[in-house]
Parts: structure tokens; C-alpha cells; sequence
């Protein structure tokens, strides 16, 4: 019975990933496809905190641990946060070409100005949402090493707070998506250092 169980409970992790996969791709091809995309009408900052925040990070982890771990919805949120950061900053850069095409971003919605205060708002949240995460979870002093990555984030926010061009946005967009790649794994070591020292303490 419990063998049947089992199969059965993979079975419908299987097909949910199935659907969650197919939903992934085709949220990605309706986004700037057919006369409904949702990327010309400013949709595309929900899509990527969704499936580059909630669904990549609580996905991974509830697929392998089998288990939906609520304090893990910090981090995640905090990814989803930057990963729209970099999409808000692409808006940014390409405002003037987007309005001219009737592509409807948040950016071409708000203006600049306030596109300016939303992105610092994604930056500055997704970094204290990841502290808190870590004073949660109780992370000893040398656990605090993904802070290295909030370096190259804060001299992004201090370009863009000085920036009057938006085509010389351009370079940033690296600079932001390479930051919460590093964020990502620093942070993952962290955790794993957790892991093991709780281990070791109750051996």
C-alpha cells in the first residue's frame, strides 16, 4: 500500500512538473508573441518574479526535498525581485524604443523618473528580504558571505541614480544579472555551511 502510495505521489510530482515546464515555456513565447503578448502590456515583471523567483527557487528545492519549506519564500522572493530588476533595467534602457512600437512596459507606464525609484525599491527589498532570511535561519558571523555580492549592486544603484542616458544602461544589465547569480551560489554555500554545522553539533 504505502509502495502504491509512493509511486502514485511521484507520479502527480511528475505531471505537476510536466505542466509547470510547458507553463514555463509558453510563458515565455507569449511574451513578446501573437497580438496578446503580455510583455507589450506591462505583464512581464509578474511572469519573471514568478517563474525566475517563486517557481525556480521553491520549485528546485520542493522537487527534491518533497517538502514546500516556507522560509525559503524570502530568498525566492528576493530573486524574483532582482530577476525583474534586470528586465525593469532592459525596460529602462529601451524605453524610447518601446514607446515608439506601443510595447507597454512598466517603464513606458510610469516614465523613467519613477522607473528609477522602482528598480532601487526591487534592489534594496531583495537584499534586506535575503538578511532577514539569514537572521532567521540563525547564519553564524562567517555564514554572512553573500554580502560580498551586495557590492556590485550597490555601485549599480549609484549609476543608475547618476545615469541621464538610458542606452548607457547597457553594461549594467550584466553587472545586475551576474550579481544575483553570485548572490544565488554565495548564499547556497551558506546555507550548506548551516547544514553541516547543525549536523556536527547534534553528532
Amino acid at each position: 500500500m504505502i509502495f502504491y502510495a509512493f509511486r502514485y505521489t511521484n507520479l502527480g510530482l511528475s505531471l505537476f512538473y510536466l505542466i509547470l515546464g510547458i507553463l514555463a515555456i509558453a510563458s515565455a513565447i507569449r511574451y513578446t508573441v501573437g497580438n496578446t503578448a503580455y510583455g507589450y502590456r506591462g505583464y512581464g515583471d509578474v511572469f519573471v518574479f514568478i517563474f525566475f523567483g517563486l517557481v525556480s527557487t521553491l520549485g528546485v528545492n520542493f522537487l527534491y526535498s518533497k517538502q514546500l519549506d516556507f522560509d525559503l519564500f524570502l530568498p525566492a522572493i528576493a530573486i524574483g525581485l532582482l530577476s525583474v530588476a534586470v528586465l525593469n533595467l532592459n525596460n529602462m534602457r529601451d524605453e524610447e524604443s518601446d514607446r515608439k512600437v506601443n510595447k507597454n512596459t512598466i517603464v513606458v507606464k510610469i516614465g523613467g523618473a519613477k522607473a528609477k525609484k522602482y528598480h532601487y525599491s526591487l534592489i534594496i527589498t531583495a537584499m534586506i528580504l535575503v538578511l532577514i532570511f539569514a537572521i532567521i535561519d540563525d547564519f553564524h558571523f562567517d555564514q554572512y558571505l553573500f554580502v560580498v555580492a551586495y557590492i556590485p549592486l550597490i555601485k549599480h544603484l549609484v549609476t543608475v541614480y547618476k545615469n541621464d542616458n538610458p542606452k548607457a544602461l547597457d553594461p549594467e544589465l550584466k553587472k545586475v544579472a551576474l550579481s544575483t547569480f553570485a548572490l544565488s551560489v554565495l548564499l547556497a554555500l551558506c546555507m550548506i555551511f548551516f547544514i553541516s554545522d547543525v549536523l556536527v553539533n547534534n553528532s
